[in-house]
């Protein structure tokens, strides 16, 4: 059995223990708890159509916490492009033009989670002084 056909077997097994046995195994977990566990009692009080209470209903507020879960998602992508581009940084083997690619990938990542984190912070504050009208 070639290296490749080994990596592709355990990369399969993988992939099976951790994206689909797991996932299921806690879906029927879920299933089997008493409706009481889950919050649907509460939610179902209200009726077909009302919010929750707790929730905020203005459309600000709404905007909000769409645009904190995309900069929340951008943050993530740059992370994984971080991690990716040490990881290959590492594996570059002494190959001075791999190095600078991984390096300028660096900075390019860096450079990105500054941008978010300056994104989110202005949304901070601006949503911030929104509330407060």
């Amino acid at each position: 059995m070639s290296i490749t056909n080994k990596i592709f077997f355990f990369s399969l097994i993988f992939i099976y223990l951790f994206l689909i046995a797991v996932p299921m195994t806690l879906a029927v977990y879920d299933a089997t708890k008493p409706l009481e566990s889950t919050g649907l009692n509460k939610t179902a009080a209200g009726g077909y159509g009302a919010l929750p209470t707790g929730v905020d209903a203005d459309l600000p507020s709404l905007i909000g916490k769409i645009i904190g879960a995309g900069l929340a998602l951008l943050g993530v992508i740059f992370f994984v492009i971080l991690v990716y581009a040490g990881i290959s940084w590492m594996m570059a083997m002494g190959k001075e033009e791999k190095i600078n690619e991984a390096k300028d990938m660096i900075i390019a990542a860096i450079l990105g989670l500054v941008v978010v984190l300056a994104a989110y912070a202005i949304t901070a504050f601006v949503g911030g002084i929104f509330n407060k009208i």
